[in-house]
Order: structure tokens, then C-alpha cells, then sequence
């Protein structure tokens, strides 16, 4: 465990007031990082941590909060700082006590994020690279979205996999949807800013019912990128996608681009745990290339 101390006084240098919180207490922070809770009296902070060579990725994820709630839209936890201190890198932000919402805290979900994607730029990616999980996700900026979805992310994944011994099929397959980008991307989408790993795990909700949006890998693409993966793992209710497509409905077309989209969690997923998603990332990919004829 690093000192606690030296990340006390750096969070109260970054406040700008005295912090003096009771021992820390352990809470979940997810499969990749280690998490506890500083509390005095008058707040209560969030601290992750990993080894010192993942400050980098503390420091983007950092930057990504910033850049989504200076948006004003949706609710994001704030970051303080981030170090590294006997060996450990961390970050720390503003605890939220979460709690529960139906309908209406689901719907405000809904019409706050097609609000935050409405925030674009010209180009696609974004001025830092960062990771999706624990892996580089490069954001070098291009002015072609299907280029720039087959360069930054489909082409990585895929070198990776190959890297970690998975070839053959997959590769072949792989080959074939980089070349059909173009086609299957061509709907002409503005650059908008996304979360980047919008799964059901990273939205919650305050006490009061508003929801939050928490472990980013910002960049700015296609908003049904953000759309396509909160459907990968069960999916955010119906309420949430009638609100949205109320604020901003999606283009014709959308049920395609939702499976390549996924395609490039489901690829991470197999390059961070394991064959276990080959299966999956195959059958995808098979689906794609159908659609092609």
C-alpha cells in the first residue's frame, strides 16, 4: 500500500483546503484497479491506484472527466490529482454516493448524453492518446471517420490478437472488414465527443436520480459508437434509448455499424482475458461480412 499521507496533502494542495481524512477504507474499483475511500468531515474522496507505469492512463482518464463535464450535460464525478507515491500510481476525484432510479432518472440519462454529443470538432480522436480498459487506444487525429476507425481501432486490435497467438480465421476475416470500412461506415458522422467505454458498469445514478458517467476513454467519433456499446452487455433499458433517439435519432443503417462497432470491445476484451471471446469476436465478424455479400 503507498503512503496515504503524501496522497492526503496532495489532495488538499489540489482543493485548495485542509484534508484530514480517517483511515482509508477499501471499496470496489473494478477488474484492473484497487480502490478505497478517504473521508474527514467535511468530504469524501475517491482514490484508485495501480503500479507506477499506469500514471499515464490515470492522468488521461483525468482529462477525459475534465472534458466531459465541461460540457455541463451530464453529471461526472471531479478529478483532484494524480502521482505516483512508493511505487503506486493513482487518482483521485469526488466520491459519489449512488443510489437507484426508474423511468425518469433513465430517460434524463438518455437526453443528457445525445446533449454531450451534440459537443463535436472537426476532426476524429482526440489531442492525447489513452486506453480502453488497460489497453493504448491511440486518438490520432483524422479527418475520415472510416479511416480512422480502421487505423486506431479495428487494424490495433487486430495486431494485437495476432500478437498474442490468435490468427488464422480470425485474421483473414479481420483483413477483409479493414478493406470494407469505407462501405460500412458511410454515413457521414459528426466528430462527437464519447465516453468511449460506455458499458452498463459506467453509468450510475446520485442520490437524487441524476445519472452519472464515470472511467472514460474519451475521444471524439461517431455518437452510435458510445449507443453501440451500452447494448454489448445487457443494455440500459428502454426508456434510456427512447429518450435519445427523441433528442437525436441515429441513421438509417445503425444495427450494422452497432456489431463493428462492438467489435472493437470484443476484440479488447479477447487480447485483456483470454480466448474465451473468440467465439463471439468470430461470429461478429462472420455477421459483418455477410452484410457484405
Amino acid at each position: 500500500m503507498p503512503n496515504w499521507q503524501s496522497i492526503v496533502d496532495h489532495i488538499g494542495e489540489a482543493i485548495g483546503e485542509p484534508f484530514s481524512p480517517a483511515t482509508p477504507r477499501s471499496v470496489g474499483g473494478g477488474c484492473i484497479n484497487s480502490a478505497v475511500k478517504l473521508q474527514d468531515a467535511e468530504r469524501t474522496v475517491f482514490v484508485k491506484f495501480n503500479r507506477a507505469a499506469l500514471l499515464d492512463m490515470f492522468e488521461a482518464e483525468s482529462a477525459g472527466l475534465d472534458e466531459m463535464a465541461a460540457t455541463g450535460t451530464i453529471r461526472i464525478p471531479q478529478p483532484y490529482c494524480s502521482g505516483v507515491v512508493d511505487g503506486q500510481a493513482y487518482l483521485a476525484m469526488e466520491y459519489l454516493e449512488l443510489g437507484r432510479s426508474g423511468s425518469e432518472g433513465a430517460a434524463l440519462a438518455g437526453r443528457q448524453l445525445a446533449e454531450m454529443h451534440r459537443t463535436v470538432q472537426p476532426e476524429f480522436g482526440w489531442w492525447r492518446d489513452n486506453t480502453i480498459g488497460s489497453t493504448f487506444q491511440s486518438n490520432t487525429p483524422d479527418e475520415s471517420w472510416p479511416l480512422f476507425w480502421q487505423r486506431r481501432r479495428l487494424s490495433f486490435q487486430l495486431e494485437l490478437a495476432g500478437r498474442n497467438g490468435q490468427g488464422g480465421a480470425l485474421q483473414r476475416m479481420g483483413e477483409r472488414l479493414l478493406l470494407a470500412c469505407p462501405a460500412l461506415l458511410d454515413h457521414s458522422p459528426k466528430a462527437s465527443l464519447l465516453h468511449g467505454d460506455l458499458w452498463g458498469g459506467n453509468l450510475a445514478y446520485d442520490l437524487q436520480g441524476n445519472p452519472v458517467i464515470f472511467d472514460p476513454a474519451v475521444y471524439f467519433g461517431d455518437r452510435e459508437a458510445d449507443l453501440a456499446m451500452t447494448e454489448l452487455f445487457g443494455g440500459f433499458g428502454g426508456d434510456f434509448y427512447a429518450a435519445y433517439h427523441e433528442a437525436w435519432p441515429l441513421d438509417p443503417g445503425y444495427s450494422t455499424r452497432k456489431t463493428l462497432y462492438n467489435l472493437y470491445h470484443i476484440l479488447n476484451h479477447l487480447n485483456l482475458f483470454g480466448g474465451g471471446y473468440l467465439g463471439q469476436a468470430s461470429g461478429m465478424m462472420e455477421r459483418l461480412l455477410a452484410e457484405l455479400g
